[in-house]
C-alpha cells in the first residue's frame, strides 16, 4: 500500500465503494486528493502526505476526548493511561476507579459520566443496549400512524400554508380515530427573510425551529389570505413574516418574564441564532446575499466588533428572533400535548434532516463542527440513477470526537423535544457520508466513515431517556451490516411497498420484517394512485429524467407488468382494476401493509385520501412543485369522506388498540 493509500484510510475515507448492483467502484485519485484537502490532509506532494501521516498518527495516539460503552461492559482506554482515576457519574456521584491494563470494570449506571485520570479527562457515555421501541410503548400490539407535510394541512381558518397550530387540529382527528402516532415533516429553522429557501431538508440549523410554523393566532386573532392548490412562497412567506413582526411589535411586552427566562435558557445557542436570523434578514435585503459567506468579512466571526456593534444597534430585532423561537416551541409543544390527550400513545414522530445549508446559522456560530467545502449526498443508486449532490454538509466526524459528540447530542435532544419518536432521514450517514467536493458532481465523491458505533449508543441513550421510538431511513445503497446494527439497537428500518420485491414479485406482508416500520411510501415517491395510474411515468417523461427504460412505451409496458404482479400479491380475489381506477388499489394496498407484522405502519396522508401527485420530485427544482402542494380539505374533513374513513377502519380492524 503506498503512502497515499495509507492517508486516504487513516483519514476515513473509502477508496473503493459497493453499488446497490453489487458492483465494485473505485474513486479517482484526483477526487481523493481534493476531499482530503478539504478534510484539512494535503497530499499533493510526498512531503505534504507524510505530514499529513504524522498528523493523524500523533491523533491517534492520544487519549480519547470521549468514550462510549454499552452498560455492562468492561472499558477499554488508551493503553497508556493506568493506575487511580476518579469517576464522576453523572448524579453527581463521586468515586475512586482502578485502571488495570488499560481497561476500567464495567460501569452499571447508563449515563454521561466524566472520568479524570490525572490530566486528563474523558465524557465517558456508558449507553442504553437499545432504543425505546414500540414493544416498550404500547405493549403486545401493532400500531399505525398517518404521514403529513405539516405546510400542506388545511386549517378551518384560512392559512397561506399549514403551521403548528394546523399540525394540532390534525393530531387531534387522527388521534380520535385510532392512531397511536403522526409521523411529521422536519421543523427545523430555515431562512425567514429568504422566500426561496422553504425546503424542509435545507436547513439553516437543525437544533432551533422553523418560526414560521408558530401559529399567532392567540395573540393577533386575525387569519392568513387564503392561497390557491399550490403554496405560493414568494408571496406567503413574507406575508406570515410579518404578521409575526406585527404581534411582536404589539402583544408580546404581555409575555413579561416569560420571554426573558426562555432566553436565559436557551443560553449563547439560541443568541446566536436569534442573531443570525437578523443579520440574514438586512444583508439579504441589501445585498442579496443568501449565507453569510457572502457577508462582509469582518461579520462572519460572530463575536467580533462588526456584529456585536450590529447586535447593539438591532437589539430589537434579534429579541424579535428570539420571541419566534419562543412562539414555535410552544405551539409545537402544544401539537404534541393535544396528540398525546387525543389517543396517541407515542403522538409527533419528528424526522430529522440528514445535513443543513453550510451558509445557515449553524455554519456561522459553530462553523468548526462542520465539514467544509464538500457537500453530503449519495452515489448512484435506485432513488438516484445519476446520484446526488445535496448541497448541504453535515458534521465532521473528527470535530465530533473533538468536542465529546457535544454537537450531535443536542441535535438529537432538539428533535425530541417536541415529539415521542424520531425519524432519521438518510440513517447511513451515521455509518458513512457520500461526500462531494463543492462544484463537482456526484459521481466525483466518496464514502468519508463516520464513529457510527458512539453515534448509535447516543441515539440510544437519548431515545431511552425520551421514551421516544427511533426509525432510520434505510432505503438505498446498505453497508454491509448496517441493518443488523439497526435491529441490535432496537431501531426500526423502513420497508417501502414498492421495494419490497423478490425473484416472484411483491413480498407477501406475512414476509416483511416485524422490526420495521410498513409504509405505502414516502414523500419522495409516487403515491399509490400516482404510481397505478402512471403519473410518476409521465412526469419522467415529460421533464427528460432518467430511466431505466429505453423510451416511454418500454417504461409503460413495464408497468403494466408491474401492474399485475401489484395486484396479485394483494390476493383481493376481484378482477384488476384498469389504470385510471384507483381507488380499490389504494385500498388493498393500505390493507397489504397494515396487514405486515411490522410494529408499526405509517401511510402518507395522500394515500388516505387517494391524491395522485406526490409532495416532493427529488433531482428536480422548479421543474415540479416541490413542496408546495396543499391537501385538498382540512384533514376533519378528509377523514369524513367515506373512502378515507373506510381505510382508517381498516387500520383499526389490523392493527386494534
Amino acid at each position: 500500500m503506498s503512502d497515499f493509500q495509507k492517508l486516504v484510510v487513516a483519514a476515513g475515507l473509502q477508496p473503493e465503494w459497493q453499488d446497490a448492483a453489487g458492483r465494485r467502484q473505485t474513486v479517482s485519485d484526483e477526487a481523493l486528493r481534493t476531499i482530503l484537502d478539504h478534510l484539512g490532509h494535503p497530499s499533493a506532494s510526498a512531503k505534504q502526505i507524510a505530514e499529513s501521516l504524522a498528523v493523524i498518527a500523533v491523533r491517534t495516539a492520544r487519549a480519547p476526548r470521549f468514550l462510549s460503552v454499552d452498560v455492562g461492559d468492561p472499558i477499554q482506554l488508551a493503553t497508556t493511561l493506568f493506575g487511580k482515576a476518579e469517576l464522576t457519574l453523572e448524579n453527581g456521584t463521586r468515586t475512586s476507579v482502578a485502571i488495570d491494563q488499560g481497561a476500567l470494570k464495567p460501569i452499571e449506571h447508563t449515563g454521561y459520566h466524566r472520568l479524570e485520570v490525572g490530566d486528563h479527562v474523558i465524557d465517558l457515555l456508558v449507553a442504553s443496549r437499545r432504543c425505546f421501541t414500540i414493544a416498550d410503548a404500547v405493549p403486545g400490539r401493532k400500531v399505525w400512524a398517518p404521514a403529513v407535510q405539516i405546510p400542506s394541512l388545511r386549517s378551518e381558518t384560512a392559512k397561506a400554508f399549514g403551521d403548528f397550530g394546523t399540525l394540532a387540529e390534525t393530531a387531534r382527528a387522527f388521534g380520535e380515530r385510532g392512531a397511536d402516532a403522526l409521523a411529521i415533516s422536519p421543523t427545523h429553522a430555515l431562512f425567514p427573510a429568504d422566500a426561496s429557501r422553504y425546503s424542509p431538508y435545507a436547513p439553516s440549523s437543525r437544533q432551533f425551529l422553523n418560526g414560521l410554523y408558530a401559529d399567532p393566532s392567540a395573540f393577533a386573532g386575525t387569519s392568513d389570505d387564503p392561497t390557491p392548490d399550490l403554496i405560493d412562497w414568494q408571496s406567503a412567506i413574507p406575508a406570515k413574516l410579518a404578521r409575526l413582526r406585527k404581534t411582536f411589535d404589539q402583544d408580546a411586552r404581555q409575555l413579561g418574564e416569560t420571554l426573558d427566562v426562555f432566553r436565559r435558557e436557551g443560553g449563547d445557542d439560541l443568541e446566536r441564532h436569534a442573531e443570525f436570523d437578523a443579520l440574514h434578514a438586512h444583508f439579504f435585503a441589501t445585498t442579496g446575499a443568501r449565507g453569510w459567506q457572502q457577508w462582509p468579512v469582518e461579520y462572519h466571526d460572530p463575536v467580533s466588533p462588526a456584529v456585536r456593534r450590529f447586535v447593539t444597534e438591532h437589539a430589537e430585532d434579534v429579541t424579535f428572533y428570539v420571541f419566534l423561537q419562543w412562539l414555535a416551541r410552544r405551539d409545537l409543544d402544544a401539537a404534541q400535548t393535544v396528540a398525546n390527550d387525543a389517543g396517541m400513545t407515542i403522538g409527533l414522530i419528528a424526522d430529522l434532516a440528514v445535513g443543513m445549508d453550510p451558509g445557515g446559522s449553524h455554519g456561522w456560530s459553530r462553523r468548526g463542527d462542520l465539514l467544509t467545502g464538500l457537500s453530503i449526498g449519495a452515489p448512484p443508486d435506485p432513488l438516484g440513477p445519476d446520484g446526488q449532490s445535496w448541497g448541504i454538509t453535515g458534521f465532521d466526524p473528527q470535530a465530533l470526537r473533538d468536542n465529546a459528540f457535544a454537537p450531535f447530542i443536542a441535535t438529537i435532544r432538539a428533535a425530541l423535544a417536541h415529539a415521542g419518536g424520531i425519524r432519521i432521514d438518510h440513517a447511513f450517514g451515521l455509518r458513512r457520508l457520500w461526500v462531494v467536493p463543492e462544484g463537482a458532481s456526484a459521481a466525483e465523491g466518496a464514502y468519508l466513515d463516520m464513529p457510527f458505533d458512539d453515534l448509535m449508543r447516543i441515539v440510544a441513550m437519548e431515545s431511552q431517556r425520551a421514551k421516544a421510538i427511533v426509525i432510520g431511513e434505510d432505503l438505498g445503497t446498505v453497508p454491509d451490516g448496517f441493518r443488523e446494527a439497526m435491529d441490535a439497537r432496537g431501531m426500526l428500518g423502513m420497508r417501502v411497498l414498492w421495494f419490497e420485491r423478490d425473484a416472484d414479485g411483491f413480498v407477501p406482508p406475512a414476509k416483511w420484517a416485524p422490526d420495521a416500520v410498513a409504509m405505502t411510501g414516502t414523500h419522495d415517491l409516487a403515491t399509490i394512485a400516482g404510481w397505478w395510474s402512471g403519473r410518476d411515468i409521465d412526469w419522467t417523461w415529460d421533464l427528460g429524467r432518467k430511466s431505466d427504460a429505453i423510451d416511454e412505451p418500454a417504461d409503460r409496458a413495464a408497468r403494466a407488468d408491474d401492474r399485475a404482479a401489484l395486484w396479485s400479491a394483494f390476493d383481493t380475489g376481484a378482477k384488476q382494476p384498469l389504470p385510471d381506477d384507483t381507488d380499490p388499489v389504494v385500498d388493498a394496498a393500505i390493507a397489504h401493509v397494515a396487514g405486515t407484522p411490522c410494529a408499526l405502519a405509517i401511510i402518507p396522508i395522500e394515500d388516505m385520501a387517494g391524491l395522485i401527485e406526490q409532495p416532493n420530485l427529488p433531482g428536480t427544482i422548479d421543474e415540479h412543485p416541490n413542496w408546495r402542494r396543499r391537501l385538498p380539505d382540512t384533514t376533519e374533513a378528509l377523514i369524513q369522506r367515506p373512502a378515507v374513513a373506510a381505510r382508517i377502519d381498516a387500520l383499526n380492524t389490523a392493527r386494534p388498540a
